[in-house]
């Protein structure tokens, strides 16, 4: 890819250099700015947003794509396809938040997309599924996270593993691509369940015929009687049919857990180097048992008690994430991810075991003194937290 499509692909960069060369020529030093460095970075990274509901789009039977746009301000802060907000909602009296990946494109400032799935046993992804309306405000923070495509270093073949709702980022990518008419091949490997649950189908099957750089490969792992594509799951053979001899593309995963491990698995079994492969974190594990490390004397269903320094105690099953009990509880603690990468919902250790999975990606710093990050820390005594 030449020098001159990179910079092409940077939103801003022309403007930017105009800008650059101007300011060379007047020769300022910027103090005609003073007190407007604040307001510039918190319009560009704001901590919150007031967003309201503007559509609700079902996408299938369980599935939706919310529309929602900015309430004092007419244009929503830049981000990169692939990123997410975390929505803040307040479900019977629980403060809690959930990321969501942007579904629609950086160039369509005057509003942000989101698609849900209500996941099983799910608690935020029914309410917003089932009970949000037109016209309601939530509260979210800016957008977040490091999985998107970086033009400098990636390269121009992509290839995207998707499973369920992890086609949410790959759509904004995919768009934002096509969009720009970027000399990239972008394939899209999509696997479902069931074949009413394919989110985006028709949009994504269309873009095949409109776009030669764009491919989409389909498989349903429990299909119906009638369906006529690719049934089971993706396994090595089939894999390797799929990506051809290029050792040249860069992978991005996202989807269940379970997928994502398998995806990662399959992947460096081809002989992938890991700096060409790029994992979207999705939540706490579900089974933090099977980790190498767990107590095996400690069941998922045992109680312990949580006692928040100064603030209270109450008890809670060692399978639920710290995080979630503390919310359940009334306590707030910062956070956005929720995968144990961005340590905002760090707290301080004081007494007792916790179990950090291979999700929580701590510090050895953080590790030294004692913190953890609530979100994927599950605790396996009874334990004392500072917050």
């Amino acid at each position: 890819m030449s020098e001159i499509n990179v910079f092409n692909a940077v939103s801003g960069f022309h403007e930017t250099l105009a800008f650059k060369q101007q300011l060379e020529q007047t020769g300022t030093d910027f103090s005609e700015r003073h007190g407007q460095v604040k307001t510039l970075i918190d319009q560009l990274h704001p901590k919150r947003l007031q967003l309201q509901v503007k559509d609700i789009l079902t996408e299938t039977a369980t599935t939706k794509t919310i529309r929602f746009v900015a309430t004092s301000t007419k244009q929503l802060p830049a981000f990169q396809a692939g990123q997410y907000i975390n929505l803040f909602v307040n479900i019977n009296g629980v403060n809690t938040a959930r990321p969501y990946a942007i579904a629609s494109m950086p160039l369509e400032l005057d509003f942000y997309d989101i698609t849900v799935k209500k996941a099983d046993g799910g608690f935020v992804s029914h309410y917003l599924v089932d009970q949000l309306q037109v016209g309601q405000i939530i509260e979210s923070s800016g957008p977040m996270g490091n999985f998107y495509h970086n033009p400098l270093f990636h390269g121009h073949e992509l290839v995207f593993l998707a499973g369920g709702s992890g086609s949410v980022p790959a759509r904004s990518m995919l768009r934002d691509i096509l969009t720009k008419n970027l000399t990239y091949d972008f394939h899209l490997i999509y696997v479902n369940s069931f074949e009413d649950d394919v989110i985006y189908a028709n949009e994504l099957r269309q873009l095949t015929k409109e776009f030669p750089n764009f491919k989409l490969t389909e498989f349903v792992t429990r299909p119906s009687d009638l369906y006529q594509g690719t049934r089971g799951r993706l396994s090595l053979e089939r894999l390797q049919n799929l990506l051809g001899e290029s050792r040249q593309q860069m992978f991005y995963i996202c989807g269940p857990t379970p997928f994502n491990e398998n995806c990662l698995k399959l992947l460096t079994e081809i002989g992938i180097p890991k700096r060409r492969i790029r994992v979207e974190a999705n939540g706490a594990p579900k089974h933090p048992e099977t980790q190498l490390g767990w107590p095996q004397s400690i069941s998922l269903d045992q109680i312990v008690t949580i006692t928040v320094k100064g603030k209270g105690h109450y008890q809670s099953r060692v399978g639920e994430p710290l995080l979630n009990s503390l919310e359940r509880n009334g306590f707030f603690v910062e956070n956005a991810c929720r995968s144990g990468e961005c340590s905002l919902c760090r707290v301080k250790l004081l007494s007792g075991k916790v179990f950090n999975p291979q999700e929580a990606h701590l510090r050895k710093s953080e590790q030294q003194f004692g913190w953890i990050y609530s979100c994927v820390a599950f605790p396996v005594t009874d334990i004392e937290v500072q917050i």
